[in-house]
């Protein structure tokens, strides 16, 4: 079972002390200085082999998680399996799923994220046909355990209660779900579909930070909203302006992450690139990407979901590329 302060998300924390950024650690949110950099060409550090279900292959990857030691865990979507990718390994290897599309406890149909529960090593995954969150053993689990049956589920996150949290997609909201809870609570959207400041248009990515605010990527709006803890409706913080190319625009946002200063860490899907948003701006700046849609080492296409490893090196999915990419964080003294 999930307990209630037992999965945590691997972010990173940085303080800041003068011009200077020093990687500390933390369990809870990322926090990187406003003139952080990131080297524009990435390194492939999983997939990169064309798409395909060989162990050094992805098929349309989706959420990521990275844990502590830089070991990922990709929800490989078109091979319904989760792999598991340790840091400089030429292959993966499947640590769930992997036995074919389908509905039984040891199949996945299409998951589309993943997060980790340490407390009893098992994975928490999104599965996104089957319209259940299953809970799988790292232990050389062969089949999981459905704990959240009967949702469209899109996406997932969790926060620092243990409090689980899924984008759904079809009823354009974002649920909180309590251990034991048979129903969740909305927290974003749930007022159909819409661009109101109370409504969501497909909801895909989701991140919570320590005051449990939610910031979800408002996909058909082209945006990026926050709910504070409570609120009936949302703020606008990326993007709002309609679907377009320019720095006040996003097109189709997916993977999002939200440092302690409220800046914005999004993936513009749609153009190819990363944006950063710091908190209260207009328009944002490209952090990695932009480079028109491609496979070089400095472009992405498709970029879905977004991590953080505890030195501030940047993860991207580069969906379409069928890869992971690092991009490297300039050291301090570069600052």
């Amino acid at each position: 079972m999930i307990t209630s302060t037992s999965i945590r998300k691997n972010p990173l924390v940085v303080t800041i002390i003068i011009n200077f950024c020093y990687i500390v650690e933390s369990l809870d949110i990322p926090k990187t200085c406003d003139n952080s950099e990131w080297t524009q060409n990435g390194i492939t550090v999983a997939g990169g082999h064309g798409q395909g279900s060989e162990l050094n292959q992805l098929s349309r990857p989706v959420g990521i998680y990275v844990d502590d030691d830089q070991t990922l865990y990709i929800a490989d979507y078109n091979n319904h399996r989760v792999v598991e990718w340790k840091c400089a390994a030429e292959a993966g290897q499947v640590i769930a799923g992997g036995n074919g599309k389908g509905d039984r406890s040891d199949q996945f149909n299409g998951p589309t994220d993943v997060i980790i529960d340490k407390e009893t090593n098992s994975l928490i995954i999104c599965d996104n046909g089957n319209k259940r969150i299953v809970q799988w053993s790292r232990d050389n689990g062969k089949s999981g355990q459905t704990i959240i049956s009967n949702i469209d589920c899109s996406r997932l996150t969790v926060d620092n209660d243990g409090y689980l949290y899924l984008s759904n997609d079809n009823k354009h909201e974002v649920r909180r779900w309590k251990i034991g809870d048979k129903n969740g609570t909305a927290v974003a959207g749930g007022n159909g579909q819409g661009t109101r400041l109370d409504q969501l248009n497909d909801p895909g990515y989701i991140f919570v930070d320590e005051n449990h605010s939610v910031y979800v990527s408002d996909w058909g709006n082209h945006r990026v909203m926050k709910w504070p803890k409570g609120a009936r409706e949302g703020i606008v913080v990326a993007g709002g302006q309609g679907g377009g190319s320019d720095l006040t625009q996003l097109w189709g946002p997916q993977g999002v992450i939200v440092d302690q200063l409220g800046t914005v860490y999004v993936a513009d899907g749609g153009n190819d690139r990363v944006m950063r948003w710091c908190k209260g701006a207009t328009e944002g700046t490209i952090v990695v990407g932009g480079n028109d849609k491609g496979e070089g080492p400095n472009q992405l296409n498709r970029p879905q979901g977004l991590s953080f490893d505890r030195q501030g090196n940047l993860y991207v999915v580069d969906q379409d590329n069928c890869r992971v990419q690092k991009f490297n964080i300039y050291s301090a003294s570069n600052f």
